[in-house]
């Protein structure tokens, strides 16, 4: 291919930054989404403990009596692993948790981030290339209200 061709263009891949309008809608279903999310959280940690529990009830239902230091030894690497794991979901929730009071405190008609999708565009002689790897779409309850930058 002649680069002096006038025709001549060459197809690229860019982010594009994807925005949304706070609305009362979005506000909804992002606190609904959160919330699910610490539910969800919450099971698992019940899970957790009652996985744990059962474990340790069938090692010392296995064991004799009074239970040996390799038995005591097991339960307390249960309970250490069971502590573990609930400290990472714990960590989890609380994020969820801030993430929901930051969205409670969003104004209306604010723009925020969503995320980044990826496009491709085609770029000639004389483009402006940083004008067009600088896209932003800005939805509105999930429709597209306006595309900013150079297409």
């Amino acid at each position: 291919m002649n680069l002096d061709e006038p025709n001549s263009s060459l197809l690229l891949k860019r982010p594009v930054n994807i925005k949304a309008v706070v609305t009362p809608r979005w506000k909804e279903e992002v606190q609904q989404q959160l919330q699910n999310q610490i539910n969800q959280i919450d099971g698992q940690i019940q899970q957790l403990d009652m996985q744990g529990q059962r474990a340790i009830a069938e090692i010392k239902k296995q064991s004799i009596n009074p239970p040996g230091p390799q038995v005591a030894q097991q339960i307390e690497s249960i309970q250490v692993q069971v502590n573990q794991k609930k400290s990472e979901l714990l960590e989890q929730k609380n994020q969820q948790l801030q993430q929901l009071q930051q969205v409670q405190m969003l104004e209306l008609d604010q723009e925020v981030n969503q995320g980044q999708i990826e496009s491709f565009f085609r770029i000639e002689r004389g483009d402006n290339l940083v004008r067009k790897m600088s896209v932003e779409v800005l939805l509105r309850d999930g429709v597209v209200e306006e595309i900013r930058g150079d297409i």
